[in-house]
C-alpha cells in the first residue's frame, strides 16, 4: 500500500494507493495516520478493508489533482542519521563514522512534500539532502537488529533541509541548523515494506533548478536500516509514527567546491525509486516577532 494524506476544503483527509494504482479516500476509515493509527493497528485494518471491499473506501478518479499534505500526522520526533554514505562524510571533509551518527529535527520542521521551504531569518548556507525515511509502526526501546523489521511501517522521501553556518559554524550540536520551520518535508507517500523489493537498493536523488546534483543508491548506506531501528531505540524510546532519516548520498552543496547554497525562488525536486517525489520552492518567510 502506499498511504497518502491530502487537502480539501481546508480539512485534511487519509488516503490509499494500491499496488495497481487504484486510489481511495480512506477517510471514512480514518482521521489521521497518526501515532494513534499505527498503536491500534491500523495498517491491518485499511489491508483487510482493501481486501473485502470496504463501503468506508471511496474510489477516488484518476482525473483528481490532490493537494498532498505530509503521510503521517505529528510524529512525537524526526530522528536523523548523519555521514551515513561514505562518499558525503569524504566530500563533507569528515571521516565516515564507526557509529550512526543522530540528531534530531524540530517537530515544528514537519512539512508537506510540496509546501515552500522557508529561508530562515539571518540564513546565508542553506542546503538540501534527499534521504529515505522510515516511519516507526509500534513503540519500540532495545529492539535487536533481528527484530527491527517488525516496526517498521513503511518508507518515505525526506529532504533532510540543513542551514550550514547554523549547524557547523555557531558552535554547539548540529540541531538548530537543522530544525529550522519546514526544514523536513516528507512524502507524498508512506509506502509499506511489501511494496518495496528491496530497501537496499534504491535509487534516490535530487535536482536545483534541474540540474541534478544528487544521484545516489540506498545500497551504499554504512549502517543499514535493522541496526539504525536498534541502535536508536537502545538510546530513546521510539513511538508509532516516529521517523528514522537513514542519512543522505553526496551532492549536497556543501561538497561543491566553492560550496552551493539555495537562494530565494530556488526549486528544489526530489524522489526515491517507488516512492514518488517532492518539489519545495525556497523562499523568503514572513518574520513575526510578536508573542500574540
Amino acid at each position: 500500500m502506499k498511504l497518502f494524506r491530502f487537502r480539501l476544503n481546508e480539512t485534511v483527509k487519509c488516503g490509499v494507493e494500491t499496488q495497481t494504482g487504484n486510489k481511495f479516500d480512506a477517510s471514512g476509515l480514518f482521521n489521521h495516520y497518526d501515532s494513534l493509527f499505527f498503536e491500534q493497528n491500523g495498517l491491518k485494518t485499511l489491508q483487510n478493508a482493501l481486501e473485502t471491499g470496504d463501503s468506508k473506501l471511496i474510489e477516488m478518479s484518476d482525473s483528481v489533482v490532490l493537494d498532498f499534505d505530509a503521510p503521517i500526522a505529528a510524529p512525537s520526533k524526526i530522528v536523523c542519521i548523519g555521514l551515513n554514505y561514505a562518499d558525503h562524510a569524504r566530500e563533507t571533509g569528515a571521516t565516515p563514522p564507526t557509529e550512526p551518527v543522530v540528531f534530531l529535527k524540530a517537530s515544528t520542521a514537519f512539512a508537506a512534500p510540496f509546501d515552500d521551504v522557508m529561508i530562515p531569518k539571518n540564513s546565508v548556507k542553506t542546503d538540501w539532502e534527499v534521504e529515505l525515511a522510515v516511519v516507526i509502526s509500534q513503540k519500540a526501546r532495545y529492539v535487536s537488529e533481528a527484530e527491527a523489521i517488525d516496526f517498521i511501517a513503511g518508507y518515505c522521501v525526506h529532504n533532510d533541509i540543513s542551514e550550514r553556518e547554523f549547524q557547523l559554524e555557531r558552535g554547539g550540536t548540529w540541531d538548530k541548523g537543522k530544525g529550522c520551520d519546514t526544514f523536513a518535508p516528507m512524502g507524498p507517500y508512506l509506502v509499506t515494506p511489501d511494496e518495496v523489493a528491496d530497501v537496499n537498493n534504491l535509487r534516490l536523488w535530487l535536482k536545483v533548478n534541474d540540474d541534478m546534483v544528487q544521484n545516489g543508491n540506498t545500497k551504499e548506506l554504512i549502517f543499514k536500516i535493522p541496526h539504525l531501528v536498534s541502535y536508536v531505540s537502545q538510546f530513546m524510546t521510539l513511538l508509532p509514527g516516529d521517523v528514522i532519516s537513514t542519512g543522505t548520498p553526496p551532492g549536497v552543496g556543501l561538497g561543491f567546491k566553492p560550496p552551493r547554497y539555495l537562494k530565494a525562488g530556488d526549486v528544489m525536486e526530489l524522489g526515491i525509486e517507488g516512492m514518488g517525489s517532492c518539489v519545495n520552492l525556497y523562499r523568503m518567510a514572513k518574520v513575526n516577532t510578536s508573542n500574540s
